[in-house]
C-alpha cells in the first residue's frame, strides 16, 4: 500500500533535462523507519537546518524520535506525517543548496501521495516549512481521533482494477462505510471504512477473483467518509494559514491533474481527507505530459517500484542515501 497507515505516498516534482523529463516522488505514511534522515543531517548543514526548524515549529525533538525511536512512537500518525515531510524537504534543500537543483527554476509540476501533497506544496513555496509541520501534526492527530480505535479498517485488494474494487466496496458496505481509498497502481487498490464492511470486502474480493485481499495494520480508516471530522478540522486549520501559489503546478490527489490556485488547493486538501488518492491516474497524467523518469525523494523505495510497474520505459531512482542523492543530482545537472 502507498498511502495513509500502510500507504506510502509521495510528492512529484518534474524536472526537465536535455534528455529526460523527471518526476521526483516523495514518500508518504508507511515509509517511516527509525534512523531516517540521520545520515543526511550529519552530511549536510542544509538538511540539519530543516530538521531543526521542524523541531522548533512542533516544540519538541521530533528528530530524536526519527533517529532513535522508539518505533511505536515514530509510527504514530501525528509523528509519522511531519517526520516523513521533514526528510523529503531536507533532501529538497540539499539538492538546491549543495547541488544547484532549484524547484522553482527546474520543476514542471509538484505532486504528492496523501500527506506528500503537503511536502509538495512546501517544496513549491505554498506553505512555509514551519506551517507545513504544524499542519501535518494537526492532520495526524485529527485523523487518528476521527473514529474510535478498532471501529475502522483498511484492506488491500490486489489483482482487481479500480472499477472492480469499487464494486466490491459498494457490495460490502451494506449500510456501513466502505469505499476505495487509494488507487495506487493497476491491480493495487486499498479500501477503507467500517471494520465489518472492510472485512466483508476482503471476502467478496476473493470471490471476485482478487489475487490477494488482506487487512492492513493501520490505526484508522483513512481516506473515507469516516474521516469527515478530520476534514472539518483541516478546513479550519488551512483557513488560518498563509498560502501563495506554488512555484510549479500541483498534480492534486483528488483531481489527478495540475492546479495552481491557492483557494482550489485548499479545497482539494480538505477533500483529500475523505476522498480517494488517485495516484495511478496522477502518474498516468504525468506520463502523458512528458515524464520519462521518476526519482523517489526521501525515505523508502515504494514509489520507485510502483513507477517501474506503471511506466516501464521510464528511468526510476531513489534517494535513500547520500550516495544516491549525489547520483541523482549529477543526473539532473546533466
Amino acid at each position: 500500500m502507498a498511502a495513509h497507515g500502510a500507504s506510502a505516498l509521495y510528492i512529484v516534482l518534474l524536472v526537465e533535462t536535455a534528455e529526460v523529463t523527471v518526476a521526483f516522488t516523495f514518500p508518504g505514511q508507511g515509509s517511516q523507519a527509525v534512523g531516517m534522515g540521520r545520515e543526511l543531517a550529519g552530511a549536510f548543514p542544509a538538511a540539519r537546518a530543516v530538521f531543526d526548524e521542524v523541531d522548533e515549529a512542533l516544540g519538541e525533538k521530533l528528530s530524536a524520535t526519527m533517529w532513535d525511536g522508539p518505533e511505536d512512537a515514530l509510527t504514530l500518525t501525528q509523528n509519522a506525517q511531519p517526520a516523513l515531510m521533514a526528510v523529503s524537504i531536507a533532501v529538497v534543500a540539499v539538492m538546491e543548496r549543495d547541488f544547484g537543483i532549484s524547484v522553482a527554476g527546474n520543476a514542471a509540476f509538484v505532486a504528492g501521495h496523501s500527506l506528500g501533497e503537503y511536502s509538495a506544496l512546501a517544496a513549491a513555496g505554498t506553505f512555509s516549512l514551519a506551517d507545513t509541520a504544524r499542519l501535518l501534526r494537526t492532520r495526524g492527530e485529527a485523523m487518528q481521533a476521527a473514529t474510535p480505535v478498532g471501529t475502522g479498517a483498511m484492506a488491500a485488494l490486489l489483482g482487481l482494477d479500480f472499477e472492480a474494487a469499487g464494486k466490491v466496496a459498494e457490495e460490502a458496505a451494506q449500510g456501513d462505510v466502505c469505499q476505495a481509498a487509494n488507487d495506487n497502481a493497476p491491480g493495487q487498490v486499498v479500501v477503507s471504512g467500517s471494520k465489518a464492511a472492510v472485512e466483508r470486502a476482503v471476502d467478496i474480493a476473493r470471490q471476485h477473483g482478487a489475487r490477494r485481499a488482506l487487512l492492513l495494520p493501520v490505526s484508522a480508516p483513512f481516506h473515507c467518509a469516516l474521516m469527515q471530522p478530520a476534514a472539518d478540522v483541516m478546513a479550519g486549520a488551512l483557513a488560518g494559514v498563509g498560502m501563495t501559489a506554488p512555484s510549479t503546478p500541483l498534480v492534486a490527489n483528488v483531481l489527478a491533474c495540475a492546479v495552481t490556485e491557492p483557494d482550489q488547493i485548499r479545497e482539494n486538501l480538505v477533500a483529500q481527507v475523505t476522498g480517494t488518492v488517485r495516484w495511478r491516474e496522477s502518474v498516468a497524467w504525468m506520463v502523458e505530459n512528458g515524464v520519462t523518469g521518476f526519482i523517489e525523494v526521501g525515505t523508502g523505495k515504494v514509489l520507485t517500484g510502483m513507477a517501474r510497474r506503471m511506466a516501464p520505459e521510464a528511468s526510476c531512482l531513489a534517494t535513500t542515501s547520500v550516495a544516491e542523492i549525489e547520483t541523482v543530482a549529477q543526473s539532473l545537472k546533466g
